[in-house]
């Protein structure tokens, strides 16, 4: 038969194509872009603060949501838009042409099966009378049917084609349709056809990647431009040991900061009279500095934001509060980016690739930068000024010799009569803001545990070793430090403390049990004991059996002497015979040695099974770890951990942690700074370093920093006994592979110079009689 390619006439391969293609584009998009609504905590509303500052920022995140309510209706709208053009193309596709892959003459006439020749043309003239195409009512395509059907049913050889092959018009061709309309390819519409095509894969695609190329190459992985992040390089550089407030300076010079690249900030007329009213309140701002780019009028403008912002300055809500609140959005992620820069720039002096290291201090006046926006706040300003409603003239009642409060940790161990003294001045509802406010801050417990993972003795520290510091962080609030129950928090601490402690000794208890009984290892210790026995017994039976044709061998071979009539055959035999002796008192020994050993066996079996199955633990936790840890890597990192309350700053902060390792004598940083984003109530961060190359003992410094709230850093000392490393041994087998190969071949070679001829041909004899 022949092949034939068409285009498809009525359309319905083009649906089912277009279906298909509709489907698969739907669904993933669908999945992963339409909104979903989070599901709020009902008694939030209740824990947040109320207070002045935490409604005016309730409100611009209420204005910020008509904006992404709109993004959620645009996107909701184009997927519903595109769900009801795939049931449309649904519904056309199920209307396939079926009257030629199921011609019935028939049923297209409107007659019954065997009806005669006369009610055949009088059907047939009725129907044409009315689809013919010269009337109103006329149709082309179906007249044709009609047509086809009348000669399938009166015509002899269309009516045998019909029964045979199903079609009056007899066996057809093979077609493969193309799943695209006709109307494209026709001439009329080629100018159009060529104009979308251009349009599309010459015009909006290009230019598409293009921009999204042009903005991804501006960008670090962090979404920080950069330009940014050589700037930050540079002036770290420059500068090792950096000052907080040149620091500031740095990051307002920041290229996110200028109109160019940050839509959200404006430049207005007002701002030249504006901004030198600034410059008049706001100390030290060092204004005239001639650097670039800290000397643009765009970083002297952010500059001075930062610092009313941190100073608690009002400003004009129309103008320069928007371009502050723009600034202040940006600064956390900035300020992160620092972090990694002078850390890359630190382990790049170490490894003496440049020759100017920043110093500690620098890295730690940008981490302290972070608290201080978010709660905007300097640092030498009090930390209880971060609860709410709390001012400057409320702080002599905390710093008198009655209270001498100066932390918030303090002020929440406070019983409750005297905490409500130290805030006399405040109304109930405001005394209400500040113990939520206060309940919810967090109460961090850092714990180390410090070993050398792929050593034997982890506990031994060697001199280049590789050190694992493993720092676990456990996070609970000032809620457990509260009053409960109208007691104070002194006594309601002293008496839950031993109750908790018991339960913990308990859990660890219940937690080692399970440790020591691994998934491999069977329960019932005394089956195993006798099983040892049995199989102490086995070998020593197995060595009677042995003995017997060694005893014969002898005998064997005074019957082979008989036959060997040579000389030469004759000495051979004596000198088997004495390696046959030789051989069969040391297995004697041998067998008597085991018999004596195997009663000591039987009773060390089961201490050796007890310890094997304590390194069995202790293998199982070493594999199992880095699978906990290869698993969380997977899943990836999260970046919810607990809201922080800070009414000056734009958007909704989570908590984050600094955890790093430092050695304070020589100022220089051991490990890269680890960002902890899911700090929720436990987690644990490895640290590796190298352990110094000489001996002695060592005091390093972990630094836990947070990046939201001021006060709350922590430091704690490790002590390490650094011992020297054990040398390797001279006479190791590891070296000696080499020559105990050369050994081998010199002996076989001086075997093979010293044997003669004779011997060669009595091994040949030997053999051929074998």
């Amino acid at each position: 038969m022949a092949q034939k390619f068409q285009y498809d006439e009525s359309g319905s391969t083009f649906y089912y194509f277009l279906l298909s293609f509709l489907a698969l584009v739907l669904i993933p998009l669908t999945y992963f872009f339409w909104p979903r609504k989070k599901q709020e905590d009902p008694e939030k509303k209740i824990k947040e603060c109320s207070c002045d500052r935490c409604r005016i920022k309730d409100g611009l995140l209420e204005k910020q949501k008509p904006l992404k309510n709109f993004r959620q209706y645009v996107i909701q709208s184009i997927l519903i838009c595109g769900w009801l053009l795939l049931v449309f193309v649904a519904y056309k596709a199920q209307q396939f042409d079926y009257e030629y892959a199921n011609f019935d003459p028939y049923d297209i006439l409107g007659i019954d099966i065997g009806a005669s020749n006369a009610e055949i043309k009088k059907a047939y003239k009725k129907k044409a009378l009315v689809y013919h195409p010269d009337k109103e009512t006329g149709d082309e395509m179906l007249f044709m049917k009609l047509t086809k059907a009348y000669d399938a049913l009166t015509d002899e050889t269309a009516k045998r084609n019909w029964e045979q092959y199903g079609n009056p018009d007899g066996p057809s061709a093979i077609s493969f349709g193309i799943a695209l309309p006709s109307w494209i390819v026709e001439k009329e519409n080629s100018m159009l056809v060529l104009l979308v095509y251009v349009l599309i894969f010459m015009i909006v695609l290009p230019v598409t990647v293009g921009i999204w190329w042009s903005r991804s190459i501006k960008y670090s992985g962090e979404k920080v431009l950069l330009d940014t992040s050589q700037m930050y390089y540079y002036f770290f550089h420059k500068t090792p040991n950096m000052i907080l407030k040149r620091v500031i300076m740095v990051l307002g010079a920041s290229a996110e900061f200028h109109v160019k690249h940050n839509s959200e900030i404006q430049e207005r007329p007002s701002d030249n009279q504006e901004i030198p009213m600034l410059f008049k309140v706001l100390p030290q701002l060092n204004e005239k500095n001639k650097e670039r780019p800290l000397c643009f009028s765009y970083s002297v403008k952010a500059r001075a934001l930062i610092h009313a912002h941190l100073s608690r300055l009002p400003l004009n809500p129309h103008t320069l509060e928007k371009d502050r609140i723009a600034v202040v959005r940006k600064c956390p992620t900035l300020i992160q980016e620092m972090g990694v820069c002078i850390s890359q720039l630190m382990m790049l002096a170490h490894a003496g690739r440049i020759s100017k290291m920043p110093n500690l201090c620098s890295l730690e006046n940008a981490m302290k930068l972070c608290p201080m926006i978010v709660q905007a706040l300097w640092d030498y300003k009090s930390p209880l000024l971060q609860l709410p409603h709390v001012e400057e003239d409320m702080l002599k009642h905390f710093n008198s010799k009655k209270y001498h409060v100066k932390t918030l940790e303090q002020l929440a161990r406070l019983g409750e009569d005297d905490r409500r003294m130290c805030f006399r001045s405040l109304t109930e509802d405001q005394y209400r803001n500040v113990c939520k406010v206060l309940a919810n801050m967090p109460l961090l417990d850092v714990q180390t545990k410090v070993e050398v993972v792929d050593d034997e003795e982890t506990n031994v520290i060697t001199a280049g070793a590789i050190v694992t510091v493993t720092v676990s962080l456990s996070r609970k609030s000032f809620s457990s430090l509260l009053n409960v129950g109208g007691e104070s928090t002194i006594t309601s601490v002293l008496l839950n403390e031993p109750k908790i402690k018991e339960e913990e000794v308990k859990e660890e208890k219940e937690e080692e049990e399970k440790k020591k009984t691994p998934v491999w290892k069977p329960k019932n210790k005394s089956k195993k004991g006798g099983a040892g026995k049995k199989a102490s017994k086995k070998p020593s039976q197995h060595n009677n059996i042995v003995k017997a044709p060694v005893e014969q061998a002898p005998e064997e071979k005074k019957e082979d002497k008989k036959e060997n009539t040579t000389p030469k055959k004759r000495a051979q035999a004596k000198k088997q015979t004495k390696k046959n002796e030789s051989d069969s008192e040391d297995s004697e020994i041998e067998d008597d040695e085991r018999d004596s050993d195997s009663e000591d066996s039987i009773s060390q079996d089961e201490k050796s099974e007890n310890k094997r199955g304590d390194e069995d633990d202790e293998d199982w936790d070493r594999f199992q770890n880095p699978l906990n840890k290869r698993q969380k890597a997977l899943e990836g990192k999260s970046r919810i951990s607990h809201s922080v309350h800070c009414p000056y700053f734009p958007e909704d902060k989570q908590e984050y942690w600094w955890v790093y390792l430092t050695d304070r004598k020589t100022q220089t940083m051991l490990t890269a700074p680890f960002y902890v984003t899911n700090l929720v109530d436990k987690e644990e961060i490895p640290m590796r370093f190298t352990a110094p190359l000489a001996p002695g003992i060592y005091t390093f410094t972990l630094c836990v920093r947070s990046d939201s709230y001021l006060g709350f850093d922590q430091f704690k000392d490790i002590k390490m006994d650094v011992k020297r490393a054990p040398e390797l041994p001279k006479d190791h087998p590891q070296w000696d592979i080499s020559s105990d190969e050369d050994e081998k071949k010199e002996a076989s070679a001086v075997e093979s110079e010293y044997a003669t001829d004779e011997d060669d041909d009595a091994v040949i004899e030997d053999e051929e009689e074998d």
